[in-house]
C-alpha cells in the first residue's frame, strides 16, 4: 500500500459508518479579500461577526495559500489539482479558457452523483468556449463568465448558465441591482432545490474586488467610521468615482459576511449543517490601500499581484459538524492544488487524474498527515498581441517546511526567508545560505513546464453592454 492510498484509507475509515449519503459541499469564495481581512484575523475595522461565529465552529488554517497571486491561473489551480508549473490557465487578462481535456472536480463529483451549482465568477471560459461552468461539470451557473466583466458590480447583465440575465434597473448611469445580491439568491435557491440529494454548491462571489460600490445600506453602515483616504476615479471612465473607497470596501466586507449568514441559516433550516462541509476562503491575496489602513494582508509582506506571503496567502476556515474539531486553529500548510482531491475523498471518488495536490482529509478530521514535500507558484508574464508568454525565468515561489524562496521578479535572484522566524519576509537569508539558495533556484526551476500560449482578447465583446 502506498502512502498516499494509506492516507485515503485512513481517512475513510474515519467518517461515520452510518452517514445517511455523500455529504453536502459548499465552498464560498471571495475576491481579492485579505488574510487580515476578517475579525478572527485580526480586523479591527470591519465586521464580519458570521464569520467569525464560522471560525469558532470549524477549524480556521493560519497557513493555506491560493493557488496563485491573481484570479483566474488561482481558479485554474483549484479547478484542475494542478499547480502553476502545471495547470493551464497561467496568465489573468480574461477569458482565457481551460483546456477541454481538463479534468475539474466539478466533473469527478458529477461522475459521483453530485448536482453541481456555480454562482459567481467562473473565469475559465468566456461564453463560445468550450469551457464554460456549464461545459465543466457544473449543471447551473448564475454569475459571470470573464472575470473583468465581473469589475461591475452593477453591470447590465449576468449570466444564467451561458444566455444573458439582465439585471433590473442597471444602465450606464443607473444603480438599481447589485450583482452579488442576484447571485446569492440563486445560490439560495439551488441549495433548497436540491436538498435531497448530494450537492456541491460553489460560491466564487465578485465582493471586496473592485470597482468599490456596494448598495447604501452596507456602505452607511461605515461612512465616516474612520477617515477617507483619496477617491478613487471611474475605472474605464464607465464606472461611476467613489469618494468613500474605505467605507465601501469595509461594507462590500461585510455584506460578503452577511451572504456568509444566510447560507449557514438555510443549511440550519434545512438540517443539513451535519451532512454538509462548509469551506470558506478567498481567490488570492489581498489588496492594500495606500497607507495600509485595514492590514488588509495581515502581518505579511506583499499583496495581491506579487509571490510575497501576503500576495499567496488567504483565509481558510472549515465547518462540518461532528467530523472537523471545533474552534481549533492549524498551521498546516496547504493549497488550492490539493482542494480536488480533497474534495474526491470526501466525495467518495475512488479514481482521480494525475494532480499536484494531496488530500487534507485527514487534517481536517483531526488526524495527523505528513505536510507536502513542497508547495510551488509562477506568475509568468505574456505578450498581449500575440499571446505568447515571455522567455525567461518568471516571478517564482516555492515553500519547504519553515523555508520559502521567493524569486520576485522575471530572471531576479533567488531570496530565501524562514518563515518561522521571519514570517514578514523582512530578512533575505539567500547570502547566509547559498547552497540552500541555489537548492531552490535549480528545483523551482525544474517544478513547471513551458505555458501554452493565452490570447488576451482585444476588445471584449461584452465590454460596451455589461
Amino acid at each position: 500500500m502506498n502512502r498516499r492510498t494509506f492516507l485515503h484509507t485512513a481517512a475513510l475509515s474515519a467518517l461515520p459508518p452510518a452517514a445517511p449519503r455523500q455529504p453536502n459541499i459548499v465552498w464560498i469564495m471571495a475576491d481579492d479579500l485579505g488574510w487580515g481581512d476578517l475579525g478572527c484575523y485580526g480586523q479591527k475595522h470591519i465586521r464580519t461577526p458570521h464569520l467569525d461565529r464560522l471560525a469558532t465552529q470549524g477549524l480556521r488554517f493560519t497557513d493555506v495559500y491560493a493557488g496563485c497571486t491573481v484570479c483566474a491561473p488561482s481558479r485554474s489551480v483549484l479547478m484542475t489539482g494542478m499547480h502553476m508549473g502545471h495547470t493551464s490557465v497561467r496568465s489573468n487578462p480574461g477569458g482565457v479558457p481551460l483546456l477541454p481535456s481538463d479534468v475539474t472536480v466539478a466533473e469527478l463529483l458529477k461522475k459521483a452523483g453530485y448536482t453541481n451549482g456555480i454562482f459567481g465568477k467562473w473565469g475559465l471560459g468566456d461564453i463560445g468556449t468550450a469551457t464554460t461552468a456549464i461545459r465543466k461539470g457544473f449543471d447551473e451557473h448564475v454569475g459571470f463568465l470573464h472575470q473583468a466583466h465581473a469589475h461591475f458590480q452593477f453591470p447590465r447583465f449576468i449570466y444564467q448558465n451561458d444566455r444573458e440575465y439582465p439585471l433590473a434597473g442597471n444602465t450606464d448611469t443607473t444603480h438599481q441591482t447589485y450583482a452579488n445580491d442576484v447571485v446569492a439568491d440563486k445560490a439560495l435557491d439551488f441549495i433548497r432545490r436540491h436538498r435531497q440529494r448530494p450537492f456541491f454548491a460553489y460560491l466564487p462571489l465578485t465582493v471586496p474586488h473592485g470597482g468599490f460600490h456596494v448598495p447604501e445600506d452596507s456602505l452607511a453602515a461605515y461612512r465616516g467610521k474612520f477617515p477617507e483616504g483619496p477617491p478613487l476615479s471611474s475605472e474605464n471612465g464607465r464606472q461611476a468615482p467613489q469618494p468613500e473607497p474605505r467605507a465601501a470596501f469595509a461594507g462590500m466586507v461585510s455584506r460578503l459576511d452577511g451572504y456568509v449568514g444566510r447560507v449557514l441559516a438555510l443549511l440550519k433550516e434545512l438540517r443539513l449543517e451535519e451532512n454538509t462541509i462548509v469551506f470558506f476562503t478567498s481567490d488570492n491575496g489581498g489588496i492594500r490601500f495606500s497607507d495600509n489602513f485595514f492590514s488588509n494582508t495581515g502581518p505579511f509582506r506583499g499583496h495581491k499581484g506579487n509571490l510575497y506571503e501576503g500576495g499567496i496567502r488567504v483565509p481558510m476556515i472549515v465547518r462540518w459538524p461532528g467530523r472537523v474539531p471545533a474552534g481549533r486553529v492549524s498551521s498546516f500548510p496547504w493549497a488550492f492544488q490539493d482542494v480536488l482531491p480533497t474534495l474526491a475523498q470526501i466525495a467518495g471518488v475512488k479514481q482521480i487524474p494525475r494532480c499536484d495536490g494531496i488530500s487534507v482529509l485527514p487534517t481536517l478530521l483531526g488526524q495527523a498527515q505528513p505536510p507536502h514535500a513542497e508547495l510551488y507558484w509562477e506568475l509568468p508574464r505574456y505578450q498581449s498581441k500575440s499571446g505568447v508568454f515571455v522567455d525567461e525565468v518568471p516571478m517564482q515561489a516555492m515553500r519547504r517546511g519553515h523555508w520559502k524562496a521567493v524569486r520576485p521578479k522575471p530572471n531576479a535572484p533567488v531570496e530565501l526567508y524562514d518563515l518561522t522566524a521571519d514570517p514578514a519576509e523582512q530578512h533575505d537569508l539567500a547570502s547566509a545560505n547559498p547552497a540552500l539558495a541555489a537548492t531552490f533556484d535549480r528545483d523551482m526551476k525544474a517544478a513547471r513546464v513551458p505555458p501554452r500560449p493565452q490570447a488576451e482578447p482585444a476588445h471584449p465583446w461584452w465590454a460596451a453592454r455589461s
